[in-house]
């Protein structure tokens, strides 16, 4: 028996996939794995299927035309192609996590494509697909034209491109927001962006943290937040979260510091928590200042910092990096608004949003 990779049109009507599939069973050939592509000539349906060795290409096709296909492609297939789709593009993305510069090779195996060819930032290349063409931008910049002479391009596999795509431009913007940060004693701390799965990693920053430390980040409540809520603060939709991490030897991980920035209209909030352990140190400036930058590409005008009375190294930080204009007083909390640099307006202290928690 061989391995075959058949792709042929049918009507989109009910039935007419059985009357191909039939077709393929009466010579012997039996279906591996099925795609249905739904475009606006009909029904694309991919098969990978094992025929008899005597098998050949002009039989296979003389089957699909028996069967109702039309516009068929019969190529020989390897023994790689016994994963699903769903299982591939899987393993592309996760070669992705250790390798964002492959995009382009990941496209041309996703899509068993003859070559992708890079183009610079610049060139006046519009994204979409036709038959043999498919172009992508380059999270990295630049785009991606991906060539594949047949069988032709659908929208499902711009649709599994687009979504890799996708998974390469996380990585890339994680990847650029990672940096070293070196402390004065000499001790490196990795500055990175937080996802979901550092919610281990910060409730045990907050078991290390003095009750005071917990509720000076959280406004009076020294428990902090639950899990759920923590993966949405770790995890904006509008902002970012930076964690200071300590890597041992060994690799493993241990989270000394975060610095949250929430983003809405033009305005940013931002908080942070520093173990005590570390504090003083310069970890809680380093993060702020990245958040200020993070703040200015987001084209927020200011943001606003919630922070107590009673927290005079905060205070201290925040005015250092230009606070200015009298402070917004409630209680034993003080808002403070820190203008951005590069743009327009000062937001005045009616218009702080209320605090992340």
């Amino acid at each position: 028996m061989g391995l075959w990779r058949i792709r042929a049109t049918v009507d989109d009507r009910p039935g007419y996939l059985s009357v191909l599939t039939a077709s393929l069973a009466l010579r012997s050939v039996n279906i591996l794995a099925v795609q249905v592509h739904t475009t606006e000539g009909g029904a694309v349906d991919d098969f990978l299927v094992d025929a008899p060795d005597t098998m050949t290409e002009p039989e296979l096709h003389a089957a699909i035309e028996r069967g109702r296909g039309r516009d068929a492609f019969v190529v020989r297939a390897e023994a790689q192609g016994l994963a699903d789709q769903p299982t591939r593009a899987l393993a592309l993305a996760g070669r992705l996590v250790h390798d964002p510069d492959s995009l382009g090779e990941a496209l041309v195996t996703l899509l068993d494509a003859a070559e992708a060819r890079w183009r610079p930032a610049g060139t006046v290349v519009l994204h979409g697909f036709d038959e043999e063409r498919m172009t992508l931008i380059d999270p990295a910049g630049g785009t991606y034209e991906v060539l594949r002479p047949a069988p032709a391009f659908t929208p499902a596999e711009y649709a599994r491109a687009q979504a890799l795509v996708e998974v390469g431009g996380a990585l890339v913007r994680r990847t650029a927001e990672q940096t070293t940060l070196l402390l004065p004693d000499g001790t490196e701390l990795l500055i990175r962006a937080a996802t979901g799965d550092d919610v281990d990693g910060v409730r045990r920053l907050l078991a290390r943290s003095s009750a005071q430390t917990r509720r000076r980040r959280y406004l009076g409540v020294t428990h902090g937040p639950s899990d759920a809520r923590l993966r949405r603060m770790l995890e904006p939709s509008s902002g970012l979260t930076l964690l200071a991490v300590r890597v041992d030897p060994a690799g493993e991980e241990q989270v000394v510091a975060t610095a949250s920035l929430l983003v809405e209209g033009d305005l940013g909030e931002v908080a942070l928590l520093v173990e005590d352990a570390w504090q003083r140190r310069g970890i809680g400036t380093a993060l702020l200042r990245r958040l200020i930058s993070a703040a200015q590409r987001m084209n927020a005008s200011a943001i606003v910092a919630h922070v107590g009375a009673d927290n005079v190294a905060m205070l201290r930080t925040l005015r250092r990096f230009g606070v200015t204009g009298r402070d917004d007083r409630d209680g034993a909390l003080l808002s403070l608004t820190l203008p951005i640099p590069g743009t327009g307006r000062r937001t005045a202290p009616d218009e702080t949003p209320a605090a992340s928690g």
